[in-house]
């Protein structure tokens, strides 16, 4: 599993940056990336965007996908990290959505989360279905964004 400091060194090592457009987590990835002594020279910024209207108007996310589908889908994922990606002028953009609960929202059950990645050559969405808490689940999303990061850094 790639953690905060492996992800910082490697990005270091590679001279590439990450940003994020976090909804469920709410600024979460970025906050345990910064911890990271020298996260400066990789983190570039993330977009908390925990209202839907946010995900379209500061990540770009389709208005018209948000509408049919809710905020909690695979390609509001995958749109979050492109978003995050261009607007903070990152190497890669991680994008999450998801239902924290303890209730469902928009009919989604609780502990669904999407994380999206988007880089060099690569859109890719991940689906999770975790268990626990509000505060588990935030959790494990961010280090399954990560850890998806991490695969395409290997």
């Amino acid at each position: 599993m790639t953690g905060a400091r492996e992800l910082v060194a490697t990005l270091t090592r590679r001279g590439e940056t990450v940003a994020a457009a976090e909804s469920l987590t709410a600024g979460l990835v970025c906050a345990t990336l910064a911890e990271v002594p020298g996260a400066s020279a990789v983190l570039r910024g993330g977009l908390v965007v925990y209202a839907t209207e946010l995900k379209a108007a500061l990540a770009g996310v389709d208005e018209q996908l948000l509408a049919e589908h809710g905020a909690v889908h695979p390609d509001v994922a995958a749109q979050l990290a492109k978003g995050a990606r261009e607007r903070c002028g990152a190497t890669w953009g991680l994008g999450l959505t998801g239902v924290a609960g303890p209730d469902p929202q928009d009919g989604v059950a609780p502990g669904t989360v999407y994380v999206g990645l988007s880089g060099p050559c690569v859109d890719t969405v991940r689906e999770l279905a975790e268990t626990g808490d509000r505060d588990t689940i935030r959790t494990a999303s961010v280090r399954a964004a990560f850890a998806l990061l991490g695969e395409q850094l290997d």
